[in-house]
């Protein structure tokens, strides 16, 4: 299609627009189809993008932090303790190393145990965080050390934990992708079977556009340029109904978790603009490829 065949399809033309009814349930369908299409886009698209943000978090968080577990009888953990925290702080890319509190562990196991656990009654491993810095540090050398200096230390740099959080939100991402196209098919499929409905009720009107001397392209021009109207009103209210349906949505909390950072921000604010853009291209695709194929079969 050139760019002449294009210009001369979208340029108004009032005589021609008469061919396609300015009402009926074509009308309707397509900037429902269009505008619920557009609504569930953006939600797709805010599902992706802050999926991709959960992603990079845990992946640079997880990346850089590190639990030491000290094992060993509670005579002999302070001091072992003493000398892991004196390693590590001696240990070249380590940027801190702290001993987490007989308070902080308790509450890392109150979820599972309760509030009330006798945490000093119990052989619970001492914790010991350990945060990386630029560019980090030797973890295989590390772990020889603290198996030489310190027997009952095991080092968990998390990494089976990281992997697989970090692969389940590019899933998610990956499935906001796949929404997004799925819901571009079904637009498509809408409004094609919607102009294809057009065409036929029009069938009469068509055939004398053609004895008095229409050509075919000022006639699919006139259902063109409607749908592609109608497909970018619809698409319009759809997004601006989804993005106050975001906004509306909890900010993001580390209480809440992925579920309250479903949404954008700074520049993504401008993503969803472009879904009416694109759902008129799709209307102008779909209607031109359905007035061709029925303009053939009436000839």
């Amino acid at each position: 299609m050139s760019k002449g065949t294009i210009r001369g399809l979208l340029l108004s033309d009032k005589q021609a627009d008469r061919v396609v009814p300015p009402t009926g349930f074509t009308a309707q369908l397509t900037v429902f189809v269009a505008g619920a299409m557009a609504f569930l886009a953006v939600f797709a698209l805010a599902l992706s993008l802050a999926s991709g943000r959960l992603a990079d978090r845990w992946s640079q968080e997880l990346a850089k932090a590190a639990t030491l577990r000290i094992n060993a009888p509670a005579e002999q953990r302070a001091a072992q303790t003493e000398t892991a925290l004196k390693l590590l702080r001696q240990t070249p890319g380590v940027a801190n190393a702290r001993a987490l509190s007989t308070e902080e562990q308790a509450a890392l196991l109150s979820p599972w145990f309760g509030p009330d656990l006798p945490i000093d009654a119990l052989p619970v491993p001492q914790l010991i965080e350990v945060t990386a810095g630029e560019p980090g540090y030797d973890i295989a050398g590390l772990r020889l050390r603290l198996s030489a200096e310190v027997p009952g230390a095991v080092l968990d740099d998390h990494t089976r934990w990281r992997e697989p959080l970090v692969d389940a939100a590019n899933g998610l991402r990956r499935l906001g992708l796949i929404a997004i196209l799925l819901i571009g098919g079904a637009t498509a499929a809408m409004i094609t079977l919607a102009a294809n409905a057009a065409l036929a009720a029009n069938a009469q009107i068509i055939a004398v556009l053609r004895l008095v001397g229409a050509k075919d392209r000022y006639i699919a021009g006139a259902f063109v340029r409607r749908f592609t109207l109608r497909a970018l009103i619809g698409a319009s209210a759809g997004v601006v109904l989804g993005m106050i349906g975001v906004m509306l949505l909890p900010a993001a909390s580390d209480e809440g978790g992925f579920l309250t950072g479903l949404g954008f921000r700074g520049i993504g604010w401008a993503l969803p603009l472009l879904i009416p853009v694109l759902g008129a291209v799709v209307a102008f695709v779909s209607t031109w490829a359905a007035a061709r194929r029925r303009l053939k079969e009436l000839s």
